[in-house]
């Protein structure tokens, strides 16, 4: 395909002098226009070395309003960002709404240079393709306008302006030893080239392809393509219905009431008496401990992500699973309803920039879920939004684990007459009293539509690669066992040393139902043969 491209387009210089000042001022006026459409613009340069990235970028941002731009010139990753996964350090410059982030060169480095010079696995550069196109898919969904260029010249124009670059007395450092190989290896990009622009330009994301050999035609074509970018979203909010409206429910209360949901099937009156809590809870507590320096010293992130009705006992739960951790190893993140520049983003973005580094555990007291929850329940956000997050997430989480990070998810499951009596009871205890406020009544009134939300949300983002974990946590000694053994269990299998997790919304091991040898009627076991078979009773 870059083969075919006209490389010998040219604009002339009158005409250039008549329209490139009248673009340049056109797409000023864009920008202010997009900040108060809150609408983000993303601008991607891609292209060989010494095809005009920088040149173009320059007179990009000459006229445009500095407070609402940024430039992200992207080299090798850094120390910091190698321990995270790859589009980490892209998700963290992603423009808020309203303003302009420009990518001199971006995640593409992934399926370009990482792949040429052999710097990952092929399974590695294949795969990022995937995460690429998703995640430019969200935050297109999202409104972000995405401009990508792919800036062509050949070989030999290249090679001509190397050398002319090494003969500048103040342009001579531009031109390294990298850069010459990367000429050598001119048919190995081109190669790789082709078939990312073939793999990742889509109808909400399309490539641009730049004929760079004149310096003019590829300013004034950069120009008219952000240009119409800009103007077609801008179009689009002006005909986009506006109101937001609380979710319609996909099936109605009564049904969801009358229908046997994986919620009913939760048994809640398992217990444990305070002496078998301290015992199994110290012994976990230790091999936890244990287990946080064997993800250091593997280079594994942890992630525990805890959802659950208010009063569930989450709080409780987070202090037991950290007690006897080295805190220097692990953050708790609280999350509330996102305020500034968490609010002028993605919904995922908050959640990305506080990932855990490789070999660190990272606790999120509520989660991404909220997506599908509390903005659902409450009509934060439309229908076609909260629908969309669950492929969001799964792809997200999918993301996370392509990493090798371990990831558990909890459900805090409570009945509603549990809830009440913890409620009556924060209202009566003084130190308990700052837990209990009229926004936790005014969602208990609203138990029904929470729990089909519930419902939906395990039914549709419970997979292979992330299972819930559903705890029954009437009991709060209970379930601090069980989630302490969840994670004791998922950690141990990331680090090939645990049985694997049986599949759906049940993740650890159930030592309290299975033993090792079957119990007869009268509970007692049964005795072996000789020959190994068990007598009967």
């Amino acid at each position: 395909m870059l083969e075919t491209i006209d490389l010998d387009k040219k604009v002339e210089k009158d005409a250039y002098e008549k329209t490139f000042p009248e673009l340049r001022d056109q797409l000023r006026e864009l920008q202010r226009q997009a900040f108060e459409a809150k609408i983000p613009v993303c601008v991607v340069f891609e292209g060989w070395d010494a095809a005009g990235k920088g040149d173009t970028i320059q007179k990009l941002v000459e006229r445009l309003d500095p407070r609402g731009v940024k430039v992200h010139p992207i080299s090798a990753p850094l120390e910091e960002e190698k321990l995270r996964p790859f589009l980490w350090r892209f998700w963290t410059k992603v423009p808020g709404r309203g303003e302009m982030a420009i990518f001199d060169r971006s995640w593409y480095g992934r399926v370009m240079v990482d792949r040429v010079d052999h710097l990952i696995s092929p399974k590695e550069w294949q795969s990022a393709y995937n995460e690429i196109v998703q995640f430019e898919r969200m935050l297109t969904d999202d409104g972000t306008v995405m401009v990508k260029f792919w800036l062509q010249i050949s070989e030999k124009e290249q090679k001509k302006r190397f050398k002319d670059i090494q003969k500048s007395k103040y342009d001579s450092w531009k031109v390294t030893k990298e850069d010459w190989e990367h000429h050598k290896q001119y048919d190995e990009y081109l190669e790789a080239a082709e078939e990312m622009l073939e793999r990742s330009s889509t109808a909400y994301a399309p490539w641009t392809i730049v004929e760079a050999t004149d310096r003019r035609y590829r300013l004034i074509k950069v120009f008219k393509t952000i240009i119409d970018a800009i103007q077609t979203a801008l179009n689009a909010k002006v005909e986009e219905a506006k109101p937001r409206r609380a979710a319609r429910a996909s099936i109605s209360i009564q049904a969801l009431k009358e229908q046997k949901t994986v919620l009913d099937t939760v048994d809640l009156s398992k217990k444990l008496t305070n002496k078998e809590y301290e015992k199994r809870l110290l012994d976990l507590q230790v091999r936890l401990r244990q287990l946080e320096f064997a993800c250091f010293d593997a280079r594994r992130a942890v992630l525990i992500g805890y959802e659950g009705w208010d009063a569930a006992g989450k709080g409780g739960n987070i202090r037991r699973v950290t007690e006897a951790l080295d805190p220097r190893g692990y953050s708790v993140i609280p999350i509330a309803a996102p305020k500034g520049d968490d609010a002028t983003h993605h919904y995922l973005w908050r959640f990305w920039r506080q990932l855990p580094k490789a070999g660190h555990l990272a606790i999120f007291d509520r989660t991404w879920y909220g997506r599908v929850l509390v903005e659902r329940v409450e009509g934060f956000c439309s229908e076609a939004e909260w629908r969309r997050a669950y492929q969001e997430i799964k792809e997200f989480e999918l993301s996370l684990t392509n990493y090798g990070t371990i990831l558990v998810k909890f459900w805090l499951h409570i009945s509603k007459e549990e809830q009440l009596r913890r409620f009556e009871e924060r209202k009566e205890i003084d130190y308990k009293q700052y837990k209990i406020t009229d926004e936790d009544w005014r969602n208990r009134e609203k138990w029904d539509q929470y729990r089909q939300a519930v419902v939906d949300m395990l039914t549709n983002t419970s997979t292979t690669y992330a299972p819930w974990t559903i705890v029954e946590a009437n009991d709060k000694l209970w379930a601090r066992i069980r989630t302490l053994q969840a994670i004791v269990d998922a950690i141990e299998l990331g680090l090939g040393q645990g049985k694997k997790r049986r599949k759906g919304y049940e993740g650890e091991r159930e030592k309290d139902e299975k033993e090792k040898g079957k119990k007869g009627k009268d509970g007692k076991k049964g005795k072996k043969d000789k020959k190994g078979k068990k007598n009967k009773k």
